[in-house]
């Protein structure tokens, strides 16, 4: 099956046409939601597809709705030709290649308003407008293909526990899947922002990684919290990088959590090095 060139669905009817062709046969269908610029952790993404349904189809639209005005949408990394070669030798059946004008027609005038997760003061605190774009195109993408299973990694995990809330509370029958962070041989989490990095800050950008696991391990010998998150974000300022938030939250909540017996812990940290904004985050 690998090799083979994923069948581009340009639109929404052609997109239900295809689900509708497999689920016919009774194949089972994931969605792989992406913006493209495809790396190993996107690859990562449709195997755990593959593993879970027959057929897998990865959407590629770069969302306007998500960026802020001081964000630059037209400097977001556009490589389709690549991504497909990438998806055709991962397997995947179809790629859903829509426009902005199939999304967002003529008069669109639909958001979707969020609580909960979405308003913790972690991503949302720096990006106020991102995780409603984000919901919104979300909830499109769902009801589009109708699949049965959509993945997303956990590397964005404020963004899973909010796309995991807005199914539940929407009633959208889809499971949401959350599949593990792929990570470079030095521990850094990959993203499609790390070719930014210059040579120095790619070495120096490990230091996340390691403040998380240094945290989590002393958190989890009964450390106090608070004192390990500190500890956590003087490691990050000695490696040059300019902190937005390292913090301990509820593992599903995305709460504050001052103590292991509250809950189960979710370490998360967004900090810059340079002009370059890298997010990460482990479980304890």
């Amino acid at each position: 099956m690998t090799g083979s060139s994923p069948k581009v669905l340009p639109d929404v009817a052609s997109l239900r046409a295809a689900v509708a062709a497999w689920r016919a046969k009774g194949e089972k269908v994931a969605l792989v939601p992406t913006m493209g610029a495809l790396h190993a952790g996107h690859v990562s993404l449709v195997e755990e597809g593959l593993r879970r349904a027959q057929r897998v189809v990865v959407s590629i639209f770069v969302n306007p709705t998500q960026f802020a005005p001081t964000e630059d949408f037209s400097k977001y990394p556009r490589t389709f030709d690549a991504d497909l070669a990438r998806l055709a030798a991962a397997g995947c059946d179809a790629c859903f290649a829509p426009g902005v004008e199939d999304m967002y027609p003529k008069g669109f005038a639909t958001t979707v308003t969020l609580e909960g997760p979405a308003k913790v003061d972690l991503e949302d605190h720096f990006r106020p407008t991102h995780f409603a774009g984000v919901a919104t195109v979300v909830s499109k993408l769902l009801n589009q293909a109708q699949a049965d299973y959509a993945i997303f990694g956990e590397k964005d995990y404020q963004q899973l526990k909010v796309i995991q809330r807005m199914a539940r509370d929407l009633d959208i029958p889809t499971e949401i899947l959350g599949a593990p962070t792929l990570r470079e041989s030095d521990g850094l989490a990959m993203s499609s922002r790390n070719v930014y990095l210059a040579p120095d800050e790619r070495q120096r950008a490990i230091a996340m990684f390691r403040a998380l696991n240094h945290a989590a391990a002393k958190i989890r010998e009964g450390e106090v919290i608070g004192h390990e998150m500190t500890e956590a974000r003087e490691i990050l300022v000695e490696a040059g990088f300019a902190v937005d938030y390292i913090e301990a939250r509820h593992a599903d909540t995305l709460e504050r959590i001052a103590r292991r017996v509250e809950g189960p812990i979710r370490l998360l940290a967004a900090a810059r090095l340079g002009k370059t904004r890298l997010i990460d985050n482990i479980a304890v």
